[in-house]
C-alpha cells in the first residue's frame, strides 16, 4: 500500500469508529472467501460493517477516534455497528457456526475496551426491534385482558338469558 492509500484507510476507519457504538475484533485464520462473504452478508443484513485491515492502521484509527489504545496481533477482521448489539450478535453467531476458524478476541463497546465475556454478553441481549415488541406486548396486555373479560362476561349473560 502507498502512504496515500494507508492514510485513506485510516481516515475512513477513524470516521466509522467515531460513529460506532461497538467494534468487535475477531481472528479469521483459515476462513475461505465464501465463508467471509457469508459473514459480510450477515453483517450487512444486521446493520453492521466488516473490514480486514492491517493492525497498525486500525490501531491508529482507534487512537484517532479517541477510543483508547488497543493491542492487536495476528490476523484480525473487524466488525462494527451503530448500536452496541448488532456487531456482537453477528460475530457471536458466526463464531458459533465456524468454531475452528473464527474466534472473537476482544472489542470496544461504548468507548471502552472490552474482553470476550462482555462481547458475548452483549450478543445475548435482545435487539432493539425485539425490545420494542416486548414493550408493545406489555402495553397491550391490560387492554387484551380487559377485552377477554368483557367477551367472557357477555357470553355468560347470553347463556343466562337463554
Amino acid at each position: 500500500m502507498t502512504k496515500q492509500q494507508k492514510s485513506e484507510v485510516v481516515d475512513f476507519l477513524t470516521g466509522e469508529f467515531k460513529e460506532s457504538q461497538a467494534i468487535v475484533v475477531c481472528d479469521y485464520k483459515g476462513l475461505t472467501h465464501k465463508e467471509l462473504e457469508t459473514l459480510r452478508n450477515d453483517a450487512r443484513e444486521n446493520g453492521a460493517k466488516v473490514q480486514v485491515a492491517k493492525n497498525t492502521l486500525v490501531t491508529v484509527a482507534v487512537r484517532n477516534a479517541e477510543l483508547g489504545d488497543i493491542e492487536l496481533s495476528g490476523t484480525n477482521i473487524f466488525l462494527w455497528s451503530d448500536d452496541q448489539i448488532s456487531a456482537c450478535k453477528v460475530a457471536d453467531k458466526f463464531a458459533m457456526a465456524n468454531k475452528d476458524k473464527f474466534e472473537i478476541k476482544s472489542g470496544i463497546i461504548e468507548g471502552e475496551i472490552s474482553d470476550i465475556a462482555r462481547v458475548n454478553a452483549f450478543a445475548k441481549l435482545p435487539s432493539r426491534e425485539e425490545l420494542l415488541g416486548m414493550l408493545a406486548a406489555t402495553w397491550m396486555a391490560p387492554v387484551q385482558n380487559f377485552t377477554i373479560g368483557l367477551d367472557a362476561l357477555s357470553k355468560k349473560k347470553e347463556e343466562e338469558a337463554a
